[in-house]
């Protein structure tokens, strides 16, 4: 029988969960139709892991994401400093607002550290995109998902692809295909992208007139071959008639300049400063093509029906790459020249519905309400 009221912690630290999480708050509005008397109260920690204004405070303002009640501002640092600091931080909010739920997303250090924190002092963990796996060790983030999801709850499966892979690690119970999230974001906010942003305009471009283009994950961007043959791949690319626009992570913004990569010759190389998610919604719903290894942003192509180059020898969406609309090229230059040239003249069929139909945050919430 569903709880007559039940408090949610929501634990977010980056800009890919804010997103997330918007779609469960909504739907926890929406659900509390006496606003006076609320069935379910959220309660939002923000880790503080993305600390630049750019990358986290425009997303609050832009995407109406409710105001969180705890900022526990660990800032930057190793992976055991960062999630050791959250891990001892979110113990004392959790100690103190005693909730019947932790709600976590995705695979960062702030899903580790609130999953961890949550499960050694006994209160359930709800993981949103549960099952997710590159197979890829050498990832943070892959450790990051798997442990959360062998200590969570109840595992929310955007796919079946997610739901086989926790089958193979053991994990059946407490397990769900509810699809997936951020395509519930995604509509969301398409509209809003059409009707108020201004960046293609901005920025002076016409509708698949430029490619897109995101670089930010730790492998590559540490990694000072990969980054040079990335970089060269964009340069030797953009051209004229189709320039490379390219939102500069500050982490990948600052290892250019670190490691003196002065790779970016090329005046149809435009690298513009990090931009709020309806822009960027904006500007991937008319690119000619994305480029990017971001896990996200290959759905979020998917979703556009724009064709993706993901900048990895591996992903966790591989539905998109079987359904043709995504191509593995990794980080070697010719590798990604080749890549490119094959998809800019492949001719696409509309793509298959794998994400659900934009219900995906009513489904986790309803879960999470009927538990025992």
């Amino acid at each position: 029988m569903p709880k007559n009221k039940i408090k949610i912690i929501t634990i977010i630290g980056a800009s890919p969960q804010f997103i997330k999480a918007v779609t469960i708050s909504r739907a926890i509005e929406k659900h509390n139709i006496d606003k006076k008397d609320p069935k379910i109260k959220e309660v939002i920690i923000h880790t503080g892991q993305h600390y630049d204004l750019n990358m986290s405070q425009i997303f609050f303002d832009q995407l109406e994401i409710p105001n969180p009640q705890y900022h526990l501002e660990v800032g930057s640092g190793s992976h055991g400093q960062m999630t050791g600091k959250m891990l001892s931080r979110i113990e004392i909010v959790l100690q103190e607002e005693n909730p019947d739920w932790v709600l976590v997303y995705g695979d960062t250090n702030s899903t580790l550290a609130g999953a961890l924190a949550a499960v050694k002092l006994h209160i359930p963990v709800g993981h949103v995109e549960a099952g997710l796996r590159s197979f890829n060790r050498r990832m943070p983030e892959e450790i990051n998902r798997v442990v959360t999801d062998h200590i969570s709850t109840m595992l929310f499966c955007p796919t079946e692809t997610a739901v086989n892979n926790l089958k193979r690690e053991g994990i059946t119970e407490g397990v769900f295909q509810v699809c997936d999230v951020m395509f519930d974001a995604f509509l969301v906010f398409k509209n809003q992208a059409l009707e108020k942003s201004r960046i293609l305009l901005d920025l002076g471009l016409q509708s698949e007139s430029y490619c897109l283009a995101t670089v930010h994950r730790q492998e590559n961007t540490d990694d000072p071959s990969r980054l040079f043959n990335i970089f060269s791949a964009f340069e030797k690319l953009a051209r004229k008639e189709c320039p490379f626009i390219i939102p500069l992570h500050p982490r990948t913004r600052q290892n250019l300049k670190n490691l003196k990569l002065n790779v970016v010759k090329n005046p149809h190389v435009r690298l513009i400063q990090p931009i709020n998610y309806v822009n960027m919604v904006a500007l991937e719903m008319s690119a000619k093509i994305i480029l990017t290894d971001s896990g996200g942003m290959q759905k979020e192509a998917f979703f556009a029906r724009v064709p993706c180059i993901t900048l990895r020898d591996e992903t966790e969406w591989i539905e998109t790459v079987e359904a043709g609309w995504n191509y593995l090229a990794g980080t070697d230059t010719q590798s990604i020249i080749k890549a490119f040239n094959t998809a800019t003249k492949s001719k696409f069929s509309v793509p298959p519905n794998l994400f659900g139909d934009g219900n995906a945050a009513n489904l986790i919430l309803q879960h999470l309400i009927s538990y025992p």
